[in-house]
C-alpha cells in the first residue's frame, strides 16, 4: 500500500487481483464501503469529498474508484461489466480483511450495492442506496448525455448543470476540473467501453427483477433529489416499495447531487441510519417515508 499523496483525489494504492486500485482509507470502526457514481471525470473523492470525513468520526470509511474510474488502474481491453465490477469490490474487501460492511451506493454505485447485496448477502450489513440505478426504466435523456459524454469544457459544464438542481454549483472551475480528469491517460477511451450505445442496455444489465429485490434482507436507507434528470425519482419509490426493510427520503430543491447539495442532511441520515443497526438484532425496522 502507498502513503497519502497531496493530490486529494489519490489515496492509498493496493493490488486487488492484480488491478492497482486507488482508495481512501479513514476514520476507525464499523466498516462502510461508499461506491461512487459512472459520471465523466468521477473518482471517489469528487464523488464524496464532502461526506467522508463526517461518516469517518465514528466510523472507518473505505471510498474506492471503481475498475476504469479515477486513479484506478484500466486494464487494456478491459470487459467492462456489472459482474467485472462486483468482482473488484469483493476483492477489495477481501484484499483488507472486511468480511461484512455497511454500503452507500450513488446511482451506479447503488446499482453495484445492490448487486453486492443479493450475490453476497452475508458481507452486506446495511444498504443507502442514492440516486439508484438497479430496477428496470426507459434511460433518460439525461443519463444518456452523461453516458454519451463527449470531452469538452463546454459539454461537461452541461453535464454537472444536468446533475445539479442548483446550477451555481456547476461552476467554471469545477467543470475544468472534471474536463482535465475525464482524459486522464486512458480515461476517455474506457468511459466509451463502458456504456456503448443503445445505451439502454447498460440500465437494463444493472436492472434486478421485483422478486429478486423482495428478497434484499438488509434494512436499506433510499435517499433521491425530486428533481432528478438523471435518474428517475419514481425508482426511489419503486425501490421503496419492493425491499422489504427500506426507509425513503426525498429532498425537494435537489438534483443527482443529494451528497452535495444537501450534505449536512445526507450525512445525518447514514449516520443515524448506520448507528441504528449497530450493537443489535437485525430486526426489521418501522418502514417510514419522509419528504424535505
Amino acid at each position: 500500500m502507498s502513503k497519502p499523496h497531496e493530490n486529494p483525489e489519490l489515496g492509498r494504492l493496493i493490488d486487488v487481483a492484480g488491478i492497482r486500485t486507488n482508495y481512501h482509507d479513514l476514520g476507525s470502526g464499523p466498516p462502510l464501503l461508499m461506491i461512487h457514481g459512472s459520471g465523466p471525470g468521477v473518482s471517489a473523492w469528487a464523488n464524496w469529498r464532502m461526506n467522508l470525513a463526517a461518516l469517518a468520526a465514528r466510523r472507518r470509511v473505505i471510498a474506492p474508484d471503481c475498475v476504469g474510474f479515477g486513479y484506478t488502474e484500466r486494464p487494456a481491453n478491459a470487459d467492462y461489466s456489472r459482474a467485472r465490477w462486483l468482482d473488484h469490490l469483493v476483492g477489495l474487501l477481501d484484499a483488507l480483511a472486511l468480511d461484512r460492511v455497511d454500503i452507500v451506493g450513488n446511482s451506479f454505485g447503488g446499482g453495484l450495492a445492490l448487486a453486492l447485496a443479493q450475490r453476497h448477502p452475508e458481507r452486506v450489513r446495511r444498504l443507502v442506496l442514492m440516486g439508484s440505478i438497479g430496477i428496470d426504466f426507459a434511460i433518460t435523456p439525461g443519463l444518456e448525455a452523461v453516458w454519451g459524454y463527449v470531452p469538452s469544457v463546454t459539454n461537461m459544464r452541461r453535464l454537472l448543470e444536468i446533475f445539479a438542481f442548483d446550477t451555481r454549483l456547476a461552476g467554471e472551475d469545477l467543470a475544468e476540473k472534471r474536463y482535465r480528469a475525464s482524459i486522464l491517460p486512458g480515461a476517455q477511451e474506457a468511459f466509451g467501453a463502458m456504456f456503448p450505445p443503445p445505451r439502454q442496455r447498460s440500465v437494463d444489465a444493472f436492472a434486478m427483477s421485483a422478486a429478486e429485490l423482495g428478497r434484499i434482507a438488509q434494512p436499506t436507507l433510499i435517499l433521491h433529489g425530486r428533481e432528478d434528470q438523471v435518474i428517475p425519482p419514481e425508482n426511489a419509490h419503486r425501490l421503496f416499495a419492493l425491499i422489504p426493510d427500506a426507509e425513503l427520503h426525498m429532498f425537494g430543491k435537489c438534483g443527482h447531487w443529494t451528497q452535495i447539495e444537501h450534505a449536512d442532511a445526507f450525512n445525518r441520515l447514514v449516520e443515524d441510519f448506520l448507528a441504528r443497526g449497530e450493537n443489535v438484532d437485525a430486526a426489521a425496522a418501522p418502514r417510514a417515508e419522509t419528504a424535505e
